[in-house]
């Protein structure tokens, strides 16, 4: 599926399904966390549903809700409709209940798990560990058939260890310069290995320093498919400062890094 894993993200990955457990993947912003879901749902075949996180996400948003107008025209149109209103016909899918639900092959992708609040970890402890969710006018859901859980954070705040024990752990830092340079080549054939090579520890070099935003894998094949569409055969310091705005994206970030780089 193109995501190159070493045997540690390959050993994960596999035990999260042969348990069915949840796999909870750790790592600074940029590393390959959300892409890894994706691979592995492209490569077993599974849909895939994706509930992004967000300070303000609610059980709402995340779970559940009905649908209110439908609703009121049917007690406007009838009457007495009190005890129907709350069936199937006007239940609003939200992605936690929809992959519950789903009766194929699904990868369940929590993202950025660290981003919601506190009590989003506790609506999803239900769901973690007996795959199923209860609704008070509908009872409990129990899963069709178990959704392939991937949860993400970019760690800028500690999750609870009551999330934690439903979950295998995985943790993703940023890849070495020589598996980075294999990732640019798999992503961006057209350029010759020796220039990425030379990109991946030019990139290394920038991740070293103390930046406000260090540059992602994702930002890095930018780069590389930057040097092909510019037809450039090196990264030398001419290349290097008209291009720099790819992978550096703050102001202060770019004057350090020509600084360190010794750019003109």
């Amino acid at each position: 599926m193109g995501y190159l894993a070493d045997e540690a993200v390959g050993t994960s990955v596999f035990l999260a399904g042969a348990l069915g457990k949840p796999l909870l993947v750790e790592g600074p912003a940029g590393v390959g966390k959300t892409q890894l879901a994706k691979a592995v749902g492209m490569a077993t075949g599974a849909g895939l549903v994706r509930l992004q996180c967000y300070e303000g996400l609610d059980e709402a948003r995340a779970l559940y809700e009905w649908n209110y107008k439908k609703q009121l025209l049917r007690i406007q149109a009838e009457g007495d409709a009190w005890e129907d209103i709350f069936s199937e016909e006007f239940l609003l899918e939200r992605p936690l209940l929809k992959a519950i639900r789903s009766d194929v092959p699904t990868v369940l992708l929590i993202d950025e798990m660290d981003k919601a609040d506190v009590e989003v970890e506790g609506l999803l402890l239900e769901i973690l560990s007996d795959f199923q969710v209860t609704i008070p006018e509908l009872g409990t859901i129990s899963a069709v058939r178990r959704p392939y859980v991937v949860l993400t954070s970019n760690t800028t705040r500690e999750l609870s260890e009551a999330l934690k024990r439903r979950c295998l752990y995985l943790h993703l830092d940023y890849p070495t310069p020589e598996r980075e340079r294999d990732i640019v080549v798999s992503q961006v054939p057209e350029l010759a290995e020796t220039l990425a090579e030379q990109l991946a520890r030019t990139v290394a070099t920038l991740r070293s320093l103390e930046l406000k935003k260090s540059p992602s894998i994702a930002e890095t094949v930018d780069w590389a498919r930057t040097l092909v569409a510019l037809g450039r055969a090196e990264l030398d310091e001419e290349t290097i400062s008209a291009t720099l705005g790819v992978v550096v994206k703050h102001r202060s970030d770019q004057t350090r890094a020509a600084k360190e780089l010794g750019l003109p």
